[in-house]
């Protein structure tokens, strides 16, 4: 069972880094000054796009690689709440024809909270960095 947890974390942990890594280097890619008019245009401030691109982008590489997984992820559950209550809530769980709903938001955000919670250590280089302090973790709490 529990190579079953591992491997799914992994799966998931991959598949959310590779998603906002991908997202993070599409609003650079595409001018992050139009992103950051669009965050203008909402009501936030528009350095807010940079915060969020950068943390889309390496977050996303961090967590493909196994980096700091539960810190990542955690962050990665606040820009969800963002984007859901700030941008895709008023246009419904399916969205309003125009605009895409939050299913897909709340989707990352449930694994993003399931990885802050969980953690993913397979194939991690945490793994492999905190070797030795997850060791010493364990025996004092036992």
């Amino acid at each position: 069972m529990n190579n079953y947890f591992k491997i799914s974390s992994l799966l998931l942990r991959v598949v959310l880094g590779i998603t906002f890594f991908v997202h993070g280097l599409t609003k650079f890619q595409g001018g992050i000054e139009n992103t950051v008019g669009w965050f203008e245009s909402i009501g936030l401030p528009g350095f807010l796009a940079y915060g969020v691109a950068v943390i889309e982008v390496v977050g996303g590489l961090a967590l493909v690689f196994g980096l700091f997984t539960r810190f990542v992820s955690a962050l990665f559950v606040l820009l969800m709440v963002g984007a859901i209550v700030k941008v895709k809530l008023d246009v419904g769980f399916l969205g309003n024809g125009k605009m895409a709903g939050y299913e897909l938001d709340l989707a990352f955000l449930a694994i993003a909270a399931s990885l802050a919670i969980t953690g993913s250590n397979a194939y991690a280089l945490d793994s492999f960095i905190f070797k030795g302090q997850e060791k010493e973790k364990t025996t004092s709490i036992i």
